[in-house]
C-alpha cells in the first residue's frame, strides 16, 4: 500500500472576518462581453489580457482565468457571430502573461478529452516553473461530436466516460509532476489504465507548488463527486445566497469520503457587477448593459435554441411562438445545450404572458443577469455577506467588456473589501497554493 508524507500546510489566518479569494475571467465570447456602445479592445491582442492581468495583480487577486474554445460554434450552419473574434490557446498567453505579471496565479482552461496526460502535464509544469509556482489547470471535458471533428479520432467520448477519462488524465499528470524526488533524480512512470498508457520519465522537476492548481467546473452529480475527489478549486454557477449555499454545503459534504478537509476545496462561483453613484444609477446601468448584451439578433438566436427551428421572421419586439418547440441538435452547434426545450418554452411563455414581455424582453428577463448591482458600497457589503454565510470562499469575476471591464471593480470596490479585513492588501506568498491557503501536495513515500 502506497504512504504518503504529511503535507506541507499554510499557516491559518487570524481569527476574524472569513477571508474572500477573487479571481478574474478573462471577457471573450460569451453572453457577458458588450462589444458595442462602450470602448471595447481586441479579444486576441496581447495588451488586452496584460491590460486585465495587471488590473487583477493591482487588486491583489488569487488568479487571471482563460476559458477554452476548441471550435467556432455555428449557427444555422453560419459561424456564431460572436465567435468571430477568434479564441486564442491558454496556455501560450499565459505564458506570455508569466514574465509581465510578479504573484497572479494563471490558470488555463485545457480539456481532458481532447488532449494526453505526458504533454499537457509537460506544457502546465512549464508555466508553472516559467511563473514561479502560479500555474492552475481548469479541467474541462467535453462529449460533443462536432468539437472532436476537429481532431484526429475524429469522434468524442460518451457522456458517463467524460469523467472517467478525466480523473484517470489527472491522476496520471500528478503522477508525472510527483516523479522527481528531492534529490533531483527522475524516476520512471508507470501507468497502465483504460485511457491511457504513459511509461517513461518526466522531462520536468517538481515545481515551485508542487503541482499545478487543479480547477473544475462540473455542476452533475458525476461532476460534484470528481471535484470533491479531485479538484483545488471548483468554477460554480451559483450566483443567489440560497444556491450557493446548497452547492457549497453539499460540495464540501463531499470531501471527507476522499480523506479531505473542508478547507482544501475552495468554490467560487463566476459572478458579475455593476457598480453606480447611485443604487438607481447602478440598475440604469444594469438595465443598459443587458439590452447590450441581448441584441435584437441575438434574443432571436437565444430562441432559436430553445425551439429548435428558423424563427428569422419573428419580430423580436413581438410575443413568443404559440407552438411547442421542434428540437434540432442541428441547429446550433459546440453550445451548452438548455435542457428540455418544450420545459423551457413553457417557462418562458408563462413569463412572458405574466408581464407582458416581448421576445427580447423575456430573453433578457430569462438568460443570464448581473449578480451584484449597486454603490460599490454595497457590492462590497453583498459579497462578504456570501462568503460570510459560506455560499462561496470566493468569486470568479466576469466583467462585460474587454480589456477595462475590471478597473471600476478594483478602485472602487477593492479597498472597501480591504478594509473590512475580507481581502488581503499584499500577497503573503509567492505560489497560487499560498494565495488558496492550499498545501503544498504531499509527496509519496520513497520519493524524496
Amino acid at each position: 500500500m502506497t504512504t504518503t508524507t504529511a503535507p506541507s500546510r499554510t499557516p491559518s489566518a487570524p481569527p476574524g472576518p472569513r477571508r474572500m479569494h477573487l479571481a478574474a475571467h478573462f471577457p471573450g465570447v460569451n453572453n457577458t462581453t458588450v462589444w458595442t456602445g462602450d470602448p471595447v479592445g481586441s479579444q486576441i491582442d496581447f495588451a488586452s489580457f496584460e491590460h486585465l492581468a495587471h488590473t487583477a495583480e493591482r487588486g491583489r487577486f488569487d488568479f487571471f482565468f482563460l476559458a477554452e474554445g476548441l471550435r467556432l460554434r455555428e449557427h444555422k450552419g453560419r459561424i456564431h457571430d460572436l465567435d468571430v473574434m477568434g479564441r486564442p490557446e491558454a496556455i501560450t498567453v499565459l505564458s506570455a502573461l508569466a514574465a509581465v505579471t510578479d504573484r497572479l496565479g494563471l490558470a488555463a482552461t485545457v480539456s481532458a478529452t481532447f488532449n494526453e496526460p505526458y504533454e499537457l502535464a509537460r506544457r502546465l509544469s512549464t508555466l508553472d516553473h516559467l511563473s514561479g509556482g502560479r500555474a492552475a489547470w481548469n479541467v474541462v471535458t467535453t462529449s460533443d461530436a462536432f468539437t472532436g471533428e476537429n481532431f484526429r479520432r475524429g469522434g468524442f467520448l460518451d457522456r458517463a466516460d467524460r469523467y472517467v477519462r478525466a480523473a484517470e488524465f489527472v491522476a496520471t499528470a500528478r503522477a508525472l509532476w510527483d516523479s522527481w524526488p528531492a534529490d533531483g533524480t527522475a524516476r520512471p512512470v508507470a501507468h497502465q489504465g483504460p485511457h491511457f498508457t504513459v511509461r517513461g520519465e518526466f522531462t520536468l522537476p517538481r515545481s515551485p507548488q508542487g503541482h499545478p492548481v487543479i480547477i473544475q467546473a462540473g455542476d452533475s452529480a458525476e461532476g460534484r463527486d470528481f471535484a470533491a475527489a479531485t479538484a483545488d478549486v471548483i468554477f460554480s454557477r451559483h450566483s443567489t445566497l440560497a444556491a450557493g449555499q446548497e452547492f457549497y454545503a453539499d460540495v464540501k459534504g463531499r470531501l471527507p469520503a476522499h480523506g479531505r478537509d473542508a478547507d482544501s476545496l475552495k468554490i467560487m462561483p463566476g459572478v458579475t457587477f455593476v457598480l453606480g453613484d447611485t443604487a438607481a444609477d447602478a440598475q440604469e446601468r444594469a438595465a443598459t448593459i443587458r439590452r447590450q448584451q441581448v441584441s435584437p439578433q441575438n434574443a432571436l438566436v437565444a430562441l432559436e435554441q430553445v425551439w429548435g427551428v428558423d424563427l428569422s421572421a419573428y419580430d423580436p419586439d413581438g410575443p413568443l411562438p404559440d407552438f411547442d418547440p421542434v428540437p434540432d441538435p442541428e441547429l446550433a452547434q459546440g453550445r451548452v445545450r438548455i435542457g428540455d426545450p418544450k420545459a423551457v418554452a413553457d417557462r418562458w411563455r408563462a413569463l412572458s404572458e405574466a408581464k407582458g414581455l416581448s421576445i427580447r424582453e423575456t430573453v433578457i428577463e430569462t438568460t443570464g443577469r448581473q449578480s451584484f448591482v449597486g454603490t460599490p458600497a454595497a457590492v462590497a457589503e453583498e459579497m462578504a455577506a456570501f462568503v460570510a454565510a459560506r455560499a462561496a470562499d470566493g468569486f470568479i469575476l466576469i466583467p462585460h467588456l474587454t480589456p477595462g471591464g475590471l478597473d471600476d471593480f478594483v478602485d472602487r470596490v477593492v479597498p472597501l473589501l480591504q478594509e473590512r479585513g475580507v481581502l488581503r492588501t499584499e500577497y503573503e506568498g509567492a505560489t497560487l497554493r499560498s494565495h488558496l491557503g492550499l498545501p503544498e501536495p504531499a509527496r509519496p513515500a520513497g520519493k524524496g
